[in-house]
């Protein structure tokens, strides 16, 4: 049987697919928005807090929905991905004692002393510890949320750090959470070259391994559906849970069907451009993640993104509510791009650096517009230019890997909303690369790339790579 069912549990969504492996067709699907978020007034300013069990509960809702629409019979196993950034404190029954505390989560950015924020205290009694966790420790991060905990006295001896993931997974089979190296790395705690949990640098952040889930290898059955949570979501008895795994390594799989030649482009909100490589390549900026199964992602990520075009958007939508006094306007996207598909590339000179809310590097940057004349300061040269910009900004991370010692590719494999729905966008990608562009087969890249994890985990592909190549590959557009 290549039946697998898989979710996604994203903090903007929760999505389930069901994937027959054989005829590489995605027979079942659905999604319902999460709103496990706390309300702002229920929690501090600048925290980013979630009901964990409104999560799960969200989560069994999409599988009941699917498991209607399918032979629950036919299923083999079930995969699981989600939000790789973010915990949730278990007790020792492996009940939560607190609320997820997810990426956004600013609280890392407060002043511990002096005027050193958590992070910089972070960073100081490390010191070159984070070389080896191929990331940054960033504000939203397991490992930095630990160390506010701790040094706000709000972590508990008999303590242990979860992701929501994994959670979800030790709720359907009833099992000690566990995680895999891809969710344990964005933690920023893990050691990436030996794939394992970072001890010195966890010991010189005050903190315990104890904290720490255990680890299990990626693609691998941790579990079975339980009694009850057959009986709530139709699904078999006893059907193989996979291990959690990161969304953005089950993006990648979910996406490339050739490793060594494609990159991955994903532009939603935010922009993020993933290349796989065999063996470890550091390099400032640039993210060094554990691919499913063997070798490494290598991730820039950039604030620009769909965020960046949805500003112009709403200038555009004030000068019509400020100046002409229109309470209620059409949606523009279509129009805004019919105007800069109007204008030659080059935008005739005008250039944008889309930075409004900086980049990950440089916080404090921010957009600019330049080489602005009369021949070319229209709503129509401000968007190409914007588009343009964003290309030039994705491709910069590119030419930083391949500094870094990553190799040429011959493929853009694009995904997300932002690339999807914008033709325009799509067309000035493959121009800045010099390099064709293909959209992924799937919208659900990440249950997908899950649902190949849970395959592998059965026995049905030696490899994830092999799963990619044999589904991705031959995959039908859905």
């Amino acid at each position: 049987m290549g039946n697998y069912l898989a979710i996604d549990v994203g903090t903007t969504t929760i999505a389930a697919v069901v994937l027959d492996t054989d005829s590489t067709e995605v027979s079942a699907s659905h999604s319902i928005l999460n709103d496990s978020k706390l309300p702002d007034d229920e929690k501090p300013p600048g925290r980013s807090e979630w009901d964990i069990d409104r999560m799960v509960e969200l989560s069994l809702q999409v599988i009941s929905t699917v498991a209607t629409q399918i032979d629950v019979d036919t299923l083999a196993g079930l995969g699981v991905t989600g939000q790789m950034h973010g915990m949730v404190l278990l007790d020792a029954a492996g009940e939560p004692i607190s609320s997820f505390i997810g990426w956004q989560d600013q609280r890392c950015e407060e002043q511990v002393s002096g005027d050193r924020t958590y992070l910089q205290q972070m960073l100081e009694l490390a010191g070159d510890g984070f070389e080896r966790s191929g990331c940054t420790p960033a504000t939203g991060y397991m490992g930095s949320t630990l160390f506010w905990l701790k040094h706000n006295d709000l972590l508990p001896a008999d303590t242990t750090a979860c992701f929501a993931p994994d959670y979800l997974v030790s709720r359907l089979c009833d099992t000690t959470p566990v995680t895999d190296p891809t969710n344990a790395a964005s933690a920023g705690l893990f050691d990436v070259m030996a794939g394992a949990w970072n001890d010195q640098l966890i010991a010189s952040l005050g903190l315990e391994p104890v904290y720490l889930p255990s680890l299990r290898p990626s693609c691998q059955t941790v579990g079975n559906i339980t009694v009850a949570v057959a009986e709530r979501t139709g699904l078999p008895v006893g059907l193989p849970v996979t291990n959690g795994c990161g969304d953005n390594q089950a993006s990648f799989a979910g996406s490339v069907a050739d490793y060594e030649r494609s990159v991955l482009i994903n532009i939603g909100t935010g922009a993020q451009i993933s290349a796989f490589a065999e063996q470890p390549l550091l390099a400032e900026g640039l993210d060094l993640r554990p691919a499913l199964g063997s070798g490494f992602l290598l991730v820039g990520a950039e604030l620009c993104g769909g965020r960046s075009y949805q500003l112009l958007r709403d200038f555009f939508y004030q000068v019509g509510r400020d100046i002409f006094d229109l309470a209620n306007m059409p949606e523009i996207y279509d129009a805004i791009n019919q105007l800069a598909g109007e204008v030659p590339p080059g935008a005739d000179g005008l250039h944008c650096e889309p930075l409004f809310t900086g980049s990950r590097q440089q916080p404090e940057r921010r957009a600019i517009w330049r080489g602005m004349s009369h021949a070319n300061f229209t709503p129509g040269h401000m968007a190409r230019a914007l588009l343009e910009g964003l290309a030039e900004q994705i491709k910069m991370l590119y030419e930083h890997m391949q500094r870094a010692g990553l190799g040429d590719h011959d493929l853009l494999i694009g995904s997300g909303n932002a690339i999807r729905k914008n033709q325009l966008l799509a067309d000035i990608l493959p121009a800045s690369f010099g390099l064709p562009l293909q959209m992924t087969t799937y919208t659900e890249e990440a249950a997908v790339g899950a649902a190949l994890c849970a395959a592998v985990a059965t026995g049905q592909f030696p490899d994830i790579q092999q799963a990619s190549r044999a589904v991705v590959g031959t995959g039908a557009l859905n």
